[in-house]
């Protein structure tokens, strides 16, 4: 954006008043008996980091690499290269996988929707192939994809090495990273019906069998609020898990990585869970397509464009503490035309005195092409009436 022009909108937003916004070194050390090797514990919304224990540590994450792969896949539909209805052909690579499976068979077709419900709720890793073979035309491909995008999230701890988290060599990542990408996967909310699926079942193989389905994630029959997201084991990697679960408007995620037992990693993140619900709170300040601001764009079609905000404004405080903000809008005044639309064209602030607690991108809402000569002309012409 060559100009910003900030426009502090003092808004009082009728809630009371608070302490710190984010927690503090002390809360992330917060006692907590957690087995694991790694874990740590973040709000969805904002990212904040509420406890962590060894969360940079470089491990195994065994299948919980799925949540990127379905991440690639989500990124896929939403931006309209891929189907839920696509017929899908099952390569003898993606047959071959073994392990937590669907059963699918060379040559036969399976829809987008089938492979990604096996995915998401079977853990399957034929159907892991499959999909990063259907998104970007070979497994290797799709894993290069994988690592660019963690690069983009900030995962400074990750490589990736395959789609389905099979023992390999060069593959890793941190509770730190598994966090990040879990927050960016549930940003997409057509996931959320295959991430909290117990139980379900589908038609695979050229005899059309039926194979039953049930989550891996106990959780999502077990505590309150559960959003997903991905569980994973191998000899090495041990017991690992991404949990999310939401409350009114706080969401949040536990991952934790090198558990001992399928116990321990779910009592581990329940553990983490609990203690964020019983001490933070979200807050929303505004939701997603909420009209925040109005540009005036003299050289455009329509020279009076509203810009929406991009997703839903939250702040993660502690409970019973002050709930005092400030608003400021930043617009764009001078964009280049014509604009697609949901560019980012400004941007909300929220403050808490002096400091930055949340933030948001403002989108227009249609694109914006430029004004003819004879509009411009009729401009002209009322201005100087």
């Amino acid at each position: 954006m060559k100009r910003l022009a900030s426009i502090v909108v003092a808004m009082s937003l009728a809630i009371m008043p608070m302490s710190k916004a984010y927690g503090n070194d002390k809360d992330k050390n917060a006692p907590m008996n957690i087995s694991s090797k790694s874990a740590i514990l973040m709000d969805v919304s904002s990212g904040q980091i509420l406890y962590e224990k060894n969360a940079h540590d470089k491990l195994p994450p065994a299948s919980v690499t799925k949540v990127m792969t379905m991440l690639l896949c989500m990124e896929a539909l939403d931006a309209g290269k891929i189907k839920l209805n696509d017929n899908v052909q099952i390569s003898d690579t993606a047959a071959s996988m073994g392990g937590s499976q669907i059963f699918l068979e060379p040559g036969e077709t399976q829809d987008v929707n089938t492979l990604l419900k096996g995915i998401a709720v079977a853990s399957a890793n034929d159907a892991c192939v499959a999909m990063a073979e259907h998104v970007a035309g070979s497994v290797e491909s799709f894993v290069e994809l994988m690592n660019k995008k963690a690069q983009e999230l900030g995962m400074k701890d990750t490589h990736f090495s395959n789609t389905n988290g099979l023992p390999i060599a060069d593959h890793y990542t941190s509770a730190h990273d598994i966090a990040l990408m879990s927050r960016e996967l549930l940003k997409h909310e057509s996931i959320n019906k295959y991430l909290t699926t117990w139980m379900d079942k589908v038609v695979v193989g050229k005899k059309q069998v039926t194979v039953g389905l049930a989550n891996t994630n106990k959780m999502i029959k077990h505590y309150q609020g559960a959003t997903g997201v991905k569980t994973g084991f191998t000899q090495e990697a041990k017991y690992c898990l991404s949990a999310s679960a939401k409350r009114g408007e706080t969401h949040l995620v536990a991952a934790t990585l090198g558990a001992e037992t399928s116990p321990e990693r779910f009592k581990d993140a329940s553990n983490l869970l609990n203690y964020g619900f019983a001490n933070y709170e979200s807050l929303k300040l505004c939701s997603k397509d909420d009209n925040m601001s109005t540009l005036t764009l003299d050289k455009a079609e329509d020279n009076k464009v509203n810009l929406v905000a991009k997703e839903d404004l939250t702040v993660l405080i502690k409970k019973g503490g002050n709930r005092d903000f400030t608003k400021k809008v930043k617009v764009n005044e001078n964009p280049t035309i014509p604009i697609k639309k949901g560019t980012a064209l400004g941007q909300v602030e929220v403050y808490q005195g002096d400091k930055l607690v949340g933030k948001v991108d403002l989108v227009n809402t249609k694109d914006i092409n430029k004004a003819s000569y004879l509009q411009m002309l009729q401009r002209v012409i009322d201005n100087m009436i």
